[in-house]
């Protein structure tokens, strides 16, 4: 059996790959992909803060606030007042269109990677990385 180590780097691997595959696509929408998964939290955890963005999708807070501000220039979404200095992310008609593009091209590409190797969707697998992951978000959001 393979040391449970190897899992982060399988995964690593996973995450290069989707970046590989879907850059083209998501550059069609002037777009990255780390710029869709933001899009995607603004768009699920609504109302949300860049702050909150970077820990909710553990990346760094600089490379959340160059992207943030590309969105705006593109017009996907625009920031308003919150409590105390915050700023509320909010997206705009441009960005909730947007949406169903970027979440097509992430749908089809784990559908494509499922339906080549004969795992489903509701493997227990998928149910215990979303467990690990929710258990990072959340502590990270703390």
């Amino acid at each position: 059996m393979k040391d449970i180590g190897y899992l982060a780097q399988d995964i690593s691997i996973l995450h290069r790959q989707y970046y590989k595959d879907t850059g083209e696509l998501f550059k069609e929408q002037d777009l990255n992909p780390t710029a869709a998964c933001i899009l995607l939290t603004i768009n699920d955890s609504s109302p949300i803060n860049q702050n909150q963005v970077a820990k909710s999708l553990v990346i760094d807070k600089g490379l959340a606030t160059r992207e943030i501000k590309k969105m705006q220039e593109l017009g996907y979404l625009t920031k308003t007042a919150g409590s105390g200095k915050s700023m509320m992310l909010n997206l705009t008609d441009a960005g909730k269109k947007v949406i169903p593009v970027i979440q097509n091209i992430r749908r089809n590409w784990w559908e494509t990677r499922f339906s080549e190797t004969g795992i489903s969707p509701d493997s227990p697998l998928v149910g215990a990385i979303e467990e690990v992951v929710d258990s990072i978000v959340s502590e990270s959001l703390e």
